[in-house]
C-alpha cells in the first residue's frame, strides 16, 4: 500500500460558498458569493482543506457544446508552492475528460507558463482594466435591454448557450443590461467593483459610447475585461481614464469547438469566460 501525506481533494457543496470567498477576497478577486454559488450549484468544485480551513480551490463550469470553464484556482497564502493548484487543474481535467468536454480558461502570465506545458494551447488574449472614479452625471442613463438579446448576441460572439450564467446574473439585485447603438452590455455588482460585461458591438465607437454611459451612471469603481485585439476600443478606454491592471491569455485544452461568427469587445469575466 502506498502511503501519502498529500492532502486528499474533495468535492466541495453549496454550503462552502463562504470559506470560497474567504479565498477569493484573500486573493483581493472581485468574486462575490453569489459567483461562487453558480460554481458550486451548477459545476464542480474541487477542494483541499487543512484541518476543518479551506486552503485550496479549482472549479469546472460546463457549458453547452462539450465545453467547460476552469477557474477559481486558488490557493491560501499559508500553503503556496506545495503542488496543491496542480493537483486541483489535473482533476478538473480529468473530469473534463470523463464527460468529453473541451476545458478553457483566462490564465494570468504565470498561469499560462504553468498551463501551458499540461497541453493548453493559446487563443485570444484578454486585458482587465479599471475605471477607479466613474464621474456620474446627470446624463441620461443607457437604454435598457432584454436578456434574450444579450442571450443571442452571446451565443453568436461564444458559440455557447449560456443562458443559465447570464440569467443568474440578470437577476441579482443592482444588475442591469443595457444598449446603445447596436451595442449591449451586462453589468453587475462584484465584491469591490461593479463589473461591466459581457459586451457587444458593431464597432468600437459604439462600446465605448455605451462604457462611457455606463460609467456617468454609476458611482463604484467599474472592471472591464476587454479583448486585446480591439485596439481601437482598448485606445479609447485608456484615453478616457481607464488604467490597464494585468493581461490575461485565453487557453483551451482539448479540439477545437464551433467557431464564433464575431468577437465580443469584453467577456464576462476571466472566471466566466
Amino acid at each position: 500500500m502506498v502511503v501519502t501525506d498529500d492532502p486528499p481533494i474533495l468535492k466541495l457543496g453549496v454550503d462552502d460558498a463562504i470559506a470560497g470567498l474567504v479565498l477569493s477576497t484573500e486573493a483581493q478577486w472581485n468574486q462575490t458569493e453569489e459567483d461562487w454559488r453558480i460554481f458550486l450549484r451548477d459545476g464542480v468544485v474541487f477542494g483541499i482543506r487543512d484541518g476543518m480551513r479551506l486552503v485550496a480551490t479549482a472549479a469546472l463550469l460546463p457549458y453547452s457544446g462539450n465545453n467547460a470553464w476552469i477557474s477559481m484556482v486558488l490557493v491560501s497564502g499559508t500553503h503556496r508552492r506545495r503542488g496543491l493548484a496542480t493537483r486541483l487543474v489535473d482533476a478538473c481535467l480529468e473530469t473534463a475528460r470523463k464527460n468529453g468536454l473541451t476545458s478553457w480558461l483566462d490564465a494570468t502570465p504565470d498561469g499560462a507558463a504553468v498551463y501551458g506545458p499540461l497541453g493548453f494551447t493559446p487563443t485570444l488574449q484578454l486585458r482587465r482594466l479599471k475605471l477607479a472614479k466613474p464621474m456620474r452625471t446627470a446624463a441620461a442613463a443607457p437604454a435598457t435591454a432584454t436578456l434574450d438579446s444579450l442571450r443571442a448576441r452571446d451565443r453568436r460572439a461564444t458559440g455557447l448557450d449560456r443562458t443559465a450564467l447570464l440569467s443568474a446574473f440578470a437577476q441579482r439585485p443592482g444588475s442591469r443590461i443595457v444598449s446603445a447603438n447596436g451595442a449591449i452590455a451586462l453589468v453587475r455588482d462584484g465584491r469591490t467593483a461593479r463589473h461591466i460585461g459581457p459586451l457587444f458591438a458593431d464597432h468600437a465607437a459604439a462600446a465605448l459610447t455605451l462604457v462611457n454611459a455606463i460609467a456617468q451612471s454609476d458611482d463604484r469603481p467599474l472592471l472591464l475585461d476587454a479583448v486585446a485585439s480591439q485596439a481601437a476600443f482598448l485606445e479609447g478606454l485608456t484615453a478616457s481614464g481607464w488604467t490597464i491592471e494585468r493581461p490575461f491569455q485565453r487557453m483551451r485544452f482539448g479540439p477545437a469547438t464551433a467557431g464564433a461568427e464575431e468577437t465580443p469587445f469584453a467577456v464576462a469575466g476571466p472566471e466566466f469566460g
